[in-house]
């Protein structure tokens, strides 16, 4: 706060600078990504690891699951509301993900990506989104490889 030459308090505005102009604090934080946005992403990232672990490219599986967990921190940051169900969703479905693609291991793989799947339903459910359903595509996107990564 600065003191205005009337003796008055003014609140200071921070403000980020850019080659373009500057932007309040206020202004960055409302143009953050909603969970839409975000939620779209997860689905891209999850599909691409379930393709990619399919067709055994387990590295790019591997990064996939990074990139997800990188969104939900996102997330959770922008949407603390949301916070509890995406620690737990991360911690008892993502975590026995983890685990079969450092094992390298399809069943035990699809059936974690078939749980995740499910309780993903379940929580847009509970949190009044019943109609959001996350289905795999049929196809892998054609913009990668998804057969056997370096690693093999």
């Amino acid at each position: 706060m600065n003191e205005t030459s009337g003796g008055k308090l003014q609140e200071e505005k921070l403000v980020g600078r850019t080659k373009h102009g500057e932007l309040t604090l206020d202004q960055l934080a409302s143009i953050q990504p909603g969970m839409a946005r975000l939620m779209a992403e997860v689905g891209h990232r999850y599909s691409m690891m379930i393709h990619a672990c399919k067709g055994g490219n387990w590295e790019l599986g591997h990064y996939a699951l990074r990139q997800l967990r990188g969104i939900f921190l996102v997330a959770a940051t922008t949407r603390p509301k949301y916070r509890t169900e995406l620690e737990a969703f991360d911690r008892e479905y993502l975590g026995p993900i983890e685990k079969a693609i450092r094992e390298k291991n399809v069943e035990t793989f699809m059936g974690a990506v078939e749980r995740g799947i499910a309780e993903s339903d379940e929580v847009h459910r509970r949190l009044g989104y019943a109609f959001i359903r996350y289905r795999l595509p049929a196809r892998p996107p054609d913009n990668l490889d998804f057969g056997p990564g370096s690693e093999s």
